[in-house]
């Protein structure tokens, strides 16, 4: 491709995406395509000859688009977002048109130097006090593994990594249910096991971890001959929003010096709003805190703060120096492919300085307000409505309900509230997730799209009681 042939086909695809944006709500929200559909409509072997642009654009719209589920709908209500805004989207777009592998400071001094400043007006945004440094991870799956190796090199002395863990002691980290199971896959990836992370019961409607019942634990184990290495918490957990008691945990880790590590993935966001963060009052005492940017601050995955009190101990856990990755002639430099698993990093924080400088937090915490104030009015609405219950409240903007008709035995409302989570996603109007709380299956519901108004949320209730009806 000749370059001016470039520049002709980014203005089309400019065009073709700010149709896209402006027609989205009249696309199903989720992918209506059957299983096999979209690799039975791709060649089998890639081709000999390029055929161009145009083809391959052409066959873009025609066999991919009607595969994607549209994340940057304003109904979807599922999950948590992923939200672009155009600002990052560009940013995203300036980055992959110089390409940059941003690993150490001398490959790009820029990506670097912008990192630190970016992680540092993040910090400030969201209340963190002084001493909080940090890198951008690309998920927080990542950030709570690299904390969770943190946690287990620490209380071995720094010895896993050289030694190996056979022989060692065994290690145990403690957690509440409601975690997200990327802590589960961090255990198993940092070798710990998962018969070895401890389930602390939750209390309360916060359906946080029960200190008492941490400690009890903890001092359990320690009498059977284990060995605890740290404690995973978190703010506005994905299945109900359930949130730790982060000072109290604090308080037991404290105790036993245990390593803190607050998974505020989702929520963490909405800390740029003061009126919000008594969720996790005692953060600033953690080791380690995370929450992503692309999920409801317009930053475009992949983009997730991961903040640390003591970094020198993540870096001892991941640093290695050969000879190759050396900078030479220059002094306290920070190398963030230190601060992470991988080598290899995108430069990620352009997005985060267009999205701040476009729309300033002002702008940012005026979305999130909406969001939980659209969200609550909904949650009303659905509890004056007969023959709908309430089951979680919400947390955010997240709540759950489900529909209990008086007619209906209570062995089958379960069933018949997946078959309505289906056939309202199969209706495409909007997209809705089941959680299962208490055993009881529930409709999980939460906004946090950009583009998303009040009329979206509102409608959202009258399609699902329609759909409802008719089933």
């Amino acid at each position: 491709m000749e370059w001016s042939e470039f520049a002709r086909w980014g203005a089309r695809i400019s065009d073709w995406a700010k149709a896209y944006h402006d027609t989205i709500r009249a696309r199903p929200v989720r992918a209506q395509t059957a299983p096999g559909e979209i690799l039975a409509a791709l060649p089998a072997s890639p081709p000999m000859q390029g055929d161009g642009m145009e083809a391959a654009f052409a066959d873009f719209e025609k066999t991919v688009m009607p595969g994607i589920t549209h994340w940057q709908h304003p109904r979807f209500f599922a999950y948590f977002p992923a939200n672009a805004t155009p600002p990052s989207m560009l940013a995203d777009y300036l980055s992959s048109v110089i390409a940059p592998q941003c690993m150490l400071w001398q490959t790009s001094p820029a990506a670097t130097e912008l990192e630190t400043r970016m992680i540092d007006w993040l910090r400030q945004s969201i209340g963190l006090p002084d001493g909080f440094s940090g890198v951008i991870q690309d998920s927080a799956s990542s950030a709570t593994l690299a904390a969770v190796l943190t946690m287990r090199e620490r209380t071995l002395g720094w010895a896993g990594n050289i030694e190996g863990l056979a022989g060692q002691a065994t290690l145990r980290v403690y957690s509440s249910v409601e975690v997200h199971t990327s802590v589960d896959r961090a255990i198993w990836i940092a070798g710990i096991g998962q018969d070895n992370l401890v389930r602390v019961p939750t209390k309360g409607a916060t359906r946080g971890m029960d200190p008492v019942a941490l400690d009890a634990a903890i001092a359990a184990d320690i009498a059977a001959g284990y060995v605890p290495a740290g404690i995973i918490a978190c703010t506005g957990g994905t299945g109900t929003g359930g949130c730790d008691p982060i000072d109290a945990v604090c308080d037991v880790a404290a105790k036993y010096d245990l390593f803190v590590h607050v998974d505020a993935a989702w929520a963490g966001a909405a800390m740029i709003c003061p009126e919000f963060r008594d969720m996790w009052t005692g953060v600033e005492r953690a080791h380690s805190v995370v929450f992503n940017p692309h999920k409801w601050l317009g930053m475009q995955f992949d983009c997730s703060a991961h903040f640390l009190r003591t970094p020198e101990e993540l870096v001892k856990t991941l640093a290695i120096k050969p000879e190759y990755l050396k900078t030479h002639g220059e002094d306290g430099i920070i190398n963030y492919s230190e601060w992470s698993v991988p080598l290899g990093r995108r430069f990620r924080a352009l997005k985060i300085w267009f999205v701040l400088r476009v729309y300033g937090l002002e702008g940012l915490q005026t979305m999130i307000r909406n969001h939980v104030a659209w969200s609550t009015e909904l949650c009303e609405k659905i509890r004056d409505t007969p023959d709908y219950e309430i089951v979680t409240e919400p947390v955010l903007s997240l709540f759950t309900f489900r529909y209990t008709p008086q007619s209906m035995s209570a062995e089958n409302v379960d069933a018949f509230n997946l078959r309505l989570v289906n056939a309202v996603n199969d209706d495409g109007r909007i997209y809705i997730t089941q959680t299962r709380t208490d055993g009881k299956l529930v409709i999980r519901f939460q906004v946090g799209q950009v583009d998303a108004t009040r009329d979206d949320v509102i409608e959202a209730f009258d399609v699902i009681r329609e759909i409802a009806a008719g089933l």
